[in-house]
């Protein structure tokens, strides 16, 4: 039986192909990486990389890369993540086939790779380890890929987001901000949630991509979306200005951060979470100098009126509950300004410091300096105060302090969680609480929600017949539905500018006490508190509803009907549902499957009806969800309307040809990342990359070729999660 003959690097067996100088007698281990081959192969004979390139490519019959002549529109088909892994540079593609330079041409698994992140089929040739390198180092970039994303946005960046310090705003100059394209970025979508006055910046993964929302009224609406890698630039960016460490993406981080943008002062409250392959970060933007006075909350009359008589006892424990972002914060400082003379020492102590308030001292809570809501509470009464806040009563050791001290004379304002007034005692009773002591030391109890006002531009009163919908909500709340909203320039397209709080006031009584004592229900207490004039959040809501100021709508989805609970605590569209179906923090769904279309939402624009209902079948049979536009203006339209995944895009249609809506698209924030892919029937290549030059991310000629068209889609959604 012969021998078996050893296994043999493939380029060795290359180097004797082409009769290199002494590559008879190389020996390189059939495993060893191509950059290291490539060195030692070249020492060996004795000929510079360049030249055993084109030995190598004689050999293989193949071509030898010219990376310097390679076309911009390739390098849109292979995502940095293929790239970077497989060590390959696209050089130029037509309609099927993608031409890529590669210093291991002969490897099934890089070929298997591009044809997948492609779509077309790879068409290899040989390049040295060293310039490949090079090249993709200068062309792929991450600052590259942000560039890329800005490219057609045309923003005004003049006003520009800097650090600050305890000495104020530093200043950052124009230089400064131009030398970093994530900087930009980043400054743009910070500019932008003040201009749009969001308290809240979502950044994170989700179908197809990077997704930017911002949280205006207590609602999440769609800002803009990002190919991953761009995401996880900014994300990494938001990191640094915050201290956080960039090292470990494994484990959720807090941490916090001053800037100046738009010329005001903002503190902002980062919070970072692992996700599958990525991070979600959330901001929360705070203005210390906007805390409001009790005149200026919009509170209804009756209830101003009742808090107002709370806030005259000299002590006690006033407590204000509510979910997370009701307002509980805004409305206990403004009682403060409403306290702070002169003659009062008021000191807080808090978990962040939301507010400034120059009449008070306030003290931050920190954990892991041992500076605990307890601790800083036994401090504070040593400090002589007359009236304590406490930003929130977490745990019995806090609860029992603040009960000692409104016994002590102090008058207490504190925060719990709970969902409405009555259910606040009971909460300081599962704590561990006496109720006894919480007869002789709670003075009274606000709830709290915020609810959208409607737009003083588009809101108009009902006249005439009802929607089924307002049907709907007049039987559930036994009211006639007074206010209608439709969405304009003015609030967005929401119908709402604002909000406002509504709040349910109760205030202790013997009758209360005594149910208390004797440890009744929070239903009994609430009935009792009824009973003695306090209005339900339901019946305030209502009454403004009635006034013209909300809708029933927003009261259902804020407070809920008799007998429910809210509809949605801060989702309030499809388009914010689908986007929580598709965030890994909340779903299965980390984004879209590598090898399936399923969930993703596509937009078919072409005025030819047989060609889209076409494509929109073969998409449905894949399980995306499909609408469909006949012309430029009405895509643009939908792209107002709804978040896609993926759009695509004919050329030639009426009103607005497919080259006008790219071109708006591109120059929108909210659709500069969305994946394009355009239909084409010209056969000539310049014209294709002028496309992608133009924006597009791919281009699938007519006819459509299932097999083709299902991978091109396929391919741009992958590209776009990096």
């Amino acid at each position: 039986m012969a021998p078996q003959s050893e296994p043999v690097h493939w380029l060795v067996r290359a180097a004797r192909t082409a009769r290199l100088q002494d590559a008879e007698h190389l020996a390189v281990e059939p495993k060893t990486p191509a950059a290291d081959a490539w060195t030692a192969v070249s020492r060996h004979c004795g000929v510079s990389q360049t030249d055993l390139a084109e030995s190598i490519a004689t050999a293989l019959n193949l071509e030898v890369a010219n990376l310097e002549a390679a076309r911009s529109a390739a390098t849109r088909l292979l995502p940095s993540s293929v790239v970077q892994q497989f060590q390959v540079f696209p050089l130029r593609e037509d309609d099927r086939n993608l031409h890529v330079a590669s210093a291991d041409p002969l490897n099934l698994d890089t070929e298997q790779a591009i044809a997948f992140a492609s779509g077309r089929k790879p068409v290899m040739a040989v390049a040295p380890p060293a310039a490949l390198s090079k090249i993709i180092e200068s062309r792929y970039s991450p600052d590259r890929a942000v560039e890329t994303l800005l490219a057609h946005v045309d923003e005004d960046l003049e006003t520009l987001v800097s650090d600050v310090d305890d000495q104020g705003p530093a200043q950052v100059t124009a230089d400064e901000v131009e030398g970093g394209p994530v900087i930009k970025l980043t400054n743009l979508i910070f500019r932008d949630a003040v201009a749009r006055r969001a308290s809240d910046i979502h950044i994170q993964p989700g179908a197809g991509g990077g997704v930017v929302r911002f949280r205006i009224d207590g609602v999440l609406s769609h800002y803009m979306q990002l190919p991953l890698p761009v995401m996880d630039r900014v994300v990494s960016r938001i990191k640094v200005l915050s201290d956080i460490d960039l090292s470990n993406r494994l484990k959720p981080h807090d941490g916090r951060t001053s800037l100046a943008i738009a010329n005001r002062v903002f503190d902002m409250r980062i919070s970072t979470v692992p996700t599958r392959g990525s991070e979600k970060a959330v901001i929360r933007l705070l203005d210390p100098t906007s805390s409001a006075r009790l005149d200026t909350l919009g509170l209804a009359d009756p209830e101003l009126e009742r808090l107002r008589t709370l806030l005259k006892e000299r002590q006690g424990i006033i407590l204000v509950t509510g979910p997370t972002g009701s307002g509980k914060t805004t409305t206990l400082y403004a009682a403060l300004w409403e306290l702070a003379t002169e003659d009062v020492n008021i000191m807080t102590v808090e978990d962040p410091i939301e507010y400034e308030l120059p009449a008070a001292t306030q003290m931050q809570v920190a954990p892991k300096q041992g500076v605990t809501f307890a601790s800083a509470l036994r401090a504070i009464l040593r400090q002589d105060p007359d009236i304590i806040l406490v930003g929130e009563i977490r745990d019995a050791e806090t609860a029992e302090i603040a009960v000692q001290a409104s016994l002590t004379g102090h008058l207490v304002l504190a925060t719990v969680h709970t969902n409405d007034a009555a259910s606040a005692v009971r909460r300081l009773v599962d704590l561990g609480l006496d109720p006894s002591a919480l007869v002789d030391t709670v003075r009274g109890v606000v709830a709290q929600r915020l609810i959208r006002r409607v737009c003083a531009t588009c809101g108009v009163r009902i006249v005439g017949d009802l929607s089924n919908d307002e049907q709907r909500l007049g039987q559930l709340f036994g009211v006639t539905a007074t206010m209608r909203v439709s969405g304009c320039d003015q609030c967005d397209g929401t119908g709402f500018v604002g909000r406002l709080p509504v709040v349910e006031t109760l205030m202790m009584s013997p009758a209360l006490q005594t149910l208390i004592a004797s440890g009744a229900t929070a239903t009994d207490l609430e009935a009792a508190a009824v009973k003695e004039g306090m209005r339900t959040l339901r019946q305030v809501g209502l009454a403004m509803e009635q006034q013209c100021l909300t809708t029933l709508g927003e009261i259902e989805r804020v407070v809920g009907g008799p007998g429910t609970e809210p509809v949605d605590a801060g989702l309030s569209s499809t388009t914010e549902l689908i986007s929580r179906a598709a965030d890994p923090t909340t779903s299965s769904a980390a984004g879209l499957p590598t090898a399936s279309l399923d969930g993703a939402r596509i937009l078919v624009v072409d005025d030819d009806p047989t060609n889209r209902t076409f494509a929109k079948a073969l998409l449905e049979r894949e399980g995306c969800q499909v609408s469909e536009a006949a012309d430029g203006v009405t895509a643009l339209l939908a792209l107002e309307q709804e978040v896609y995944s993926l759009m695509i895009l004919d050329l030639e249609m009426p009103r607005l040809d497919g080259w006008g809506v790219l071109a708006r698209a591109r120059a929108t924030v909210g659709t500069a990342g969305l994946p394009i892919i355009v239909f084409t029937s010209s056969p000539d290549p310049d014209a294709e990359t002028q496309l992608i030059d133009r924006g597009a991310d791919d281009y699938i000629r007519k006819p459509i070729e299932p097999r083709r068209f299902l991978a091109r889609a396929k391919a741009a959604l992958r590209r776009a999660r990096g």
